[in-house]
């Protein structure tokens, strides 16, 4: 995609970047505009009717927002960014944020890292919306204003949050709802547990998308969003994700849990326009059904 344009003829600018960019979604150029990534000889506007001029130069500035798709350290992907949140695709087996035993090779450091992009005294910073496993891939949302993470985690179970996971067995019934009680007082297991002070109730609902001799493709749909949810209630129904040895799974082809989380629907905090995002199944989590 081109960064700049010379202007030839007498225009405005916005319906001048719908014709000069006709690659880039309209609403994806209405962010620029508004949160002023595009440049008019070097300057910074939002105005979406600034006349040009023969010979303005407009400019895209790569260095303020990610063009959807950019791949990052790591093998994130960046797909969406404006001043107020920036949605990624994290790969499997990145951390979501630190650890004791790892700082550095997680998704909230390489974006941050991003973010200031080598400027020593750089204080721009991202702040955590929600987390996935180490072991699960997929899209994930983090603010870049401490008002938008508020906004966001006040409003997340409004938030439509779907996975896709590749189970071991054939399920038999085509969709449900799988409800439970979760105790996640231990760190490093949750298990399904009696209502009690400890626990959490977890619904989850699915539907069968594939099958084939010994392994079931399905989309998850998350009412609340509890740690290890998905895993814990597969592997109670008797079909637990592949790969996943934590909760019964006793298969592993891909070397990898097949768990993806494909698509997100929220509502921008800042703009409040409906957002919806989309992440295909990794290729190697297809060839297993």
């Amino acid at each position: 995609m081109r960064n700049s344009s010379t202007v030839e003829t007498p225009a405005e600018l916005l319906p001048y970047l719908f014709a000069h960019w006709p690659e880039v979604k309209k609403k994806q150029v209405r962010t620029w505009l508004k949160y002023q990534a595009v440049t008019v000889n070097g300057r910074p506007t939002s105005q979406f009717n600034h006349p040009l001029r023969p010979g303005d130069k407009v400019a895209i500035r790569s260095d303020r927002f990610a063009i959807p798709r950019t791949s990052l350290p790591s093998g994130m992907k960046v797909y969406f960014e404006d001043a107020t949140l920036i949605v990624i695709e994290k790969p499997e087996n990145l951390l979501s944020v630190a650890s004791r035993a790892e700082e550095e090779k997680t998704a909230y450091f390489q974006l941050t890292a991003y973010l200031r992009r080598g400027k020593k005294h750089a204080r721009d910073r991202i702040w955590i919306v929600h987390r996935l496993d180490r072991e699960t891939s997929g899209l994930m949302v983090f603010a870049k204003t401490s008002e938008a993470k508020e906004t966001l985690q006040s409003g997340w179970d409004q938030v439509v949050k779907r996975y896709e996971a590749v189970v071991e067995g054939t399920l038999p019934k085509e969709q449900g709802t799988l409800e439970s009680h979760l105790n996640e007082t231990n760190p490093f297991r949750v298990y399904s547990a009696p209502q009690s002070g400890d626990t959490r109730h977890a619904v989850t609902h699915f539907r069968v998308l594939q099958r084939s001799a010994k392994r079931t493709l399905v989309d998850l749909t998350l009412e609340t969003g509890r740690r290890h949810q998905i895993r814990v209630q597969l592997a109670d129904l008797g079909h637990p994700i592949v790969g996943d040895e934590k909760y019964g799974g006793k298969t592993n082809p891909a070397h990898r849990l097949a768990l993806h989380s494909c698509g997100l629907k929220l509502v921008h905090p800042a703009t409040k326009e409906e957002m919806s995002f989309s992440s295909p199944l990794p290729k190697d989590l297809v060839r297993l059904i």
